[in-house]
């Protein structure tokens, strides 16, 4: 019998390998498509979709419809979350991936602001927010496949595939967007170039609808339902059951979207435009130090199983603060090896939080709930890091026209993200089989008894 979540489940499981590569492969899809579009903004929507304006307010333009999705994205955690708590984990991935590949193609189609006016952007709207729906259900469902298929002991090494799967889509879609730059005249790419990477998108979504299709339900979520009763809003329980848990978790993982968007999205537009780089030696900077987190993460998730999630998570903060500073330092330089340097070291600083919140989030909430807990917690994290990050910091250096305004920002958020996870539970050793109390003094209030 294989052992899952610390119980004894049953032989109806899919194996821990085919699992990894399902969680794995759909999140790197659904990032490549999610990451297209902040290269695309940072790029050329600015002038395909706002030309009436100047560069730097068309690039704050194109930001804020970058950041349209980050709002969604608690929408989206909120539905999938609902049917993902009542009807399962499986078929929600799968609609998830769907619906962010729809969008993503549909962008790639959309005219721009020259031939159709104003419902160019409006359009692009829209479907950033469709894309910001279908991503709010991803991460959620991919972590909570990979760490209820996995054993006590191990949920922070499975959980980490489905977190590397953003590092492997962001090299994939800036890869992508290396060989046009380096391939295309700047006309071709900004005439039809930039459509390449959403349209090639549909191939990959096909790729991984297929792989999705053939994983089990979750065994944690299948013993949940046979042994306890499904939540009528499972969001809405949530919030009444773990109202300072959702804060702490939302307020921990903010500061992983700090740092990615900062150098991946931000830093992309302040090189280009602020310090007259390539956009290429930016886009080469970038996914040096990404690959670099892509291979960290595992690291310091299995780490996490060792000595704790909180422990390496607080480490994490701290070394965010201390390093606030110096990426800007070195990247005001200009010399592409000092760029390289300091991207490469805030992605480490990135994946020491980012890899255990993989295990560490769902751990948070119990099985009934734990698809609405760790998706609205992560997905706030997102508005607030991630969707209000690169419009911050395009906002501060407007106003004071100096970078270490960014430095100060991001050091703030380095402080709220150490406040959060200094007061959230340890939790690697726990069972997620286990109801929690909390939820038990929920049912009973509500007049519902357990068979547990």
């Amino acid at each position: 019998m294989e052992q899952v979540g610390g119980e004894d489940l049953g032989r109806e499981t899919t194996s821990m390998g085919k699992v990894a590569f399902a969680s794995f492969i759909g999140t790197a899809i659904e990032f490549y498509d999610f990451y297209i579009y902040g290269t695309a903004a940072a790029l050329v929507f600015g002038s395909i979709f706002f030309p009436e304006f100047a560069s730097a307010t068309g690039t704050l333009l194109s930001f804020s419809t970058f950041a349209v999705a980050f709002f969604a994205r608690p929408f989206g955690a909120v539905i999938f979350g609902h049917y993902g708590d009542r009807v399962g984990r499986k078929t929600m991935l799968i609609v998830s991936l769907l619906l962010m590949g729809i969008s993503t193609f549909l962008i790639g189609l959309l005219p721009g602001y020259a031939t159709i006016g104003i419902a160019a952007p409006l359009l692009l709207v829209l479907l950033r927010f469709l894309q910001g729906i279908g991503l709010g259900g991803e991460w959620g469902g991919a972590v909570l496949m990979a760490t209820e298929h996995a054993g006590r002991g191990r949920r922070g090494l499975y959980s980490s595939f489905p977190q590397m799967g953003p590092a492997v889509g962001f090299l994939l879609s800036s890869g992508l967007f290396l060989w046009l730059n380096l391939s295309l005249s700047e006309q071709q790419f900004a005439a039809w170039g930039w459509r390449i990477p959403f349209l090639v998108s549909a191939v990959l979504v096909l790729i991984g609808l297929y792989v999705r299709a053939t994983i089990a339900e979750t065994p944690v979520f299948r013993r949940a339902m046979e042994t306890q009763s499904r939540a009528r809003v499972p969001v809405w329980d949530m919030v009444r059951t773990y109202p300072l848990v959702l804060l702490l978790a939302s307020g921990g993982i903010s500061l992983t979207y700090v740092i990615f968007y900062t150098i991946t999205t931000f830093s992309l537009a302040y090189g280009t435009q602020e310090l007259g780089l390539a956009s290429s030696t930016m886009l080469y900077c970038a996914m040096i130090s990404v690959a670099i987190m892509g291979v960290a993460v595992p690291v310091f998730a299995v780490l996490s199983d060792r000595v704790g999630r909180r422990r390496v998570c607080l480490a994490a903060t701290v070394a965010a603060m201390v390093w606030a500073f110096p990426l800007f330092w070195l990247l005001d330089t200009g010399n592409p090896v000092l760029i390289a340097l300091a991207f490469s070291v805030g992605m480490i600083v990135f994946a020491m939080l980012f890899g255990p919140m993989g295990a560490f989030l769902p751990e948070l909430f119990g099985t009934r709930l734990r698809y609405s807990g760790a998706a609205v917690s992560y997905n706030l994290g997102g508005v607030i890091g991630g969707g209000l990050g690169p419009l911050i910091a395009s906002q501060l250096l407007i106003l004071t026209g100096v970078s270490w305004s960014i430095s100060l920002y991001m050091l703030l958020m380095a402080v709220i993200g150490f406040i959060s996870v200094l007061f959230l539970s340890e939790t690697y050793l726990s069972d997620l089989s286990e109801m929690r109390g909390e939820e038990r003094r929920l049912l009973a209030e509500d007049g519902v008894a357990t068979a547990e």
